[in-house]
C-alpha cells in the first residue's frame, strides 16, 4: 500500500514537472527576443566589467579621479567616439550623395539611352526601360518607408541593451548572488568557481580581440588614406569594429574595402587586396600567437559552429556573443562532463 502511494506521488510529481517544463519552454519561446536581449546585455556587462573596474581604480598618486563615475566616463567616451566618427566619416558620404543628386537629371537620360541599346536588357526589361526604372524606384521608396518601423524597433532594442548593460555592470554582484541563491548550498561553491574561470577566459579573450581590432582598424585607416580610398575613416573604423566577429567580420570588412577601392581604379583594388593578404599572414603568423595565445582554448570548428548558431538565433548580436558563449559552455563542460567520465 505504501509502495502504491509512493508510486502515485512520483507519477503526480512527474506530470507536474513535465507540465511546468512545457509551460516554461512555451513562455521562453514567446519571450525569446527579450531573453536574448537580457543574455546579450549580461554577457556584455561581464566582459566590460574589468574595464570599468580598471577605470574606477585609476590613480594619480593617491587621487582616484574616476572613482564612482567610471561607467559615466565610458559612456561619455562612447558618445564622443560616435560623434567623432560622424564628423570624420559622414561629410564625404553626404558630399557624394549631393553630387549624385545634382548630376542625376543630366546623366539619367544618357544611362537609359545606353541601356536601351543593349539587347539583353531589352529582352528582360522590355522596351520601356524608363517605366521599369520608375517602378523599381517607387517600390524601393515604399520598402524604405515600411522599414522605418523596423529601424525604430532596432534603435529601441540597442538603447535598451545599453541601459541593461549599464544596470548589469552596476548591480551585477547583487544579481549574481541572487542567481547563486537558487543553487543548492553543496553545489554553489563549485558552480561559482567554474563561472569565475569562464569570466577570466572571457576577459582575456576581450583584451586579445580588442587589441587585434585596434591594430586592424588603425592599419586599415592608414592604408586607405595613403591610397586615397573614399570613406577612409568610415571604412577603417567599420573594419576594426567588425573584427569582433571572428572570420565573418573580417571577410565582410575586406569585401566593403574592395568595393570602395573599385571606385578609384583596379590598381587600388589590387593594392588593397595585397595589403590584406599580407596582413592576414602577419596576423595568423605573429599577432594571434602572441596576443591571443591560449586565451580561447577552442578548436576552430567550435568557433565556426558557435558563429553559425549565434547568427541564426540572434543575427549580428548573436554572432558577436557567440565566442564568449562558446567559452562559457566549454568551461562548464570541462568542469562537469569530465567528472562524469571519471565516475564511469
Amino acid at each position: 500500500m505504501t509502495d502504491l502511494k509512493s508510486t502515485e506521488t512520483s507519477v503526480r510529481r512527474g506530470i507536474v514537472f513535465a507540465f511546468a517544463l512545457a509551460l516554461a519552454c512555451y513562455l521562453a519561446w514567446l519571450l525569446r527576443k527579450e531573453l536574448v536581449l537580457l543574455y546579450v546585455s549580461g554577457l556584455f556587462a561581464v566582459v566590460l566589467s574589468p574595464l570599468v573596474s580598471a577605470t574606477n581604480g585609476f590613480r594619480i598618486g593617491r587621487y582616484r579621479p574616476f572613482k564612482g563615475s567610471a561607467v559615466l566616463l565610458l559612456l561619455l567616451l562612447l558618445v564622443g567616439a560616435i560623434v567623432g566618427f560622424g564628423y570624420l566619416a559622414l561629410p564625404p558620404v553626404i558630399g557624394d550623395l549631393q553630387e549624385f543628386g545634382r548630376e542625376m537629371p543630366t546623366r539619367l537620360p544618357l544611362l537609359l539611352d545606353h541601356l536601351q541599346r543593349i539587347p539583353l536588357v531589352q529582352h528582360f526589361l522590355g522596351g520601356n526601360i524608363g517605366a521599369e526604372l520608375q517602378s523599381f524606384i517607387s517600390n524601393t521608396a515604399t520598402s524604405i518607408l515600411l522599414s522605418i518601423k523596423s529601424w525604430a524597433g532596432a534603435i529601441f532594442d540597442v538603447a535598451m541593451g545599453v541601459i541593461l548593460t549599464v544596470y548589469f555592470i552596476l548591480e551585477g554582484r547583487h544579481a549574481y548572488a541572487w542567481f547563486l541563491s537558487f543553487i543548492p548550498v553543496e553545489n554553489r561553491e563549485r558552480l561559482d568557481m567554474t563561472l569565475q574561470r569562464a569570466r577570466l577566459r572571457m576577459d582575456k579573450w576581450l583584451v586579445g580581440q580588442g587589441s587585434l581590432m585596434l591594430i586592424l582598424g588603425v592599419s586599415s585607416t592608414i592604408m586607405f588614406l595613403l591610397l586615397k580610398v573614399r570613406y577612409a575613416y568610415a571604412l577603417g573604423v567599420l573594419i576594426g569594429a567588425l573584427n569582433i566577429i571572428p572570420v565573418l567580420g573580417a571577410a565582410i570588412g575586406i569585401t566593403l574595402a574592395l568595393l570602395s577601392a573599385s571606385i578609384n581604379s583596379w590598381g587600388t583594388v589590387l593594392a588593397v587586396a595585397s595589403f590584406y593578404a599580407i596582413y592576414e599572414w602577419i596576423e595568423n603568423s605573429f599577432l594571434v600567437p602572441r596576443i591571443m595565445q591560449n586565451r580561447l582554448n577552442l578548436p576552430g570548428l567550435a568557433v565556426l559552429i558557435s558563429l553559425l548558431i549565434g547568427s541564426a538565433l540572434a543575427g549580428v548580436l548573436g554572432a558577436m556573443v557567440a565566442v564568449p558563449t562558446a567559452v562559457l559552455i566549454s568551461v562548464l563542460l570541462d568542469e562537469y562532463a569530465k567528472v562524469k567520465e571519471e565516475g564511469v
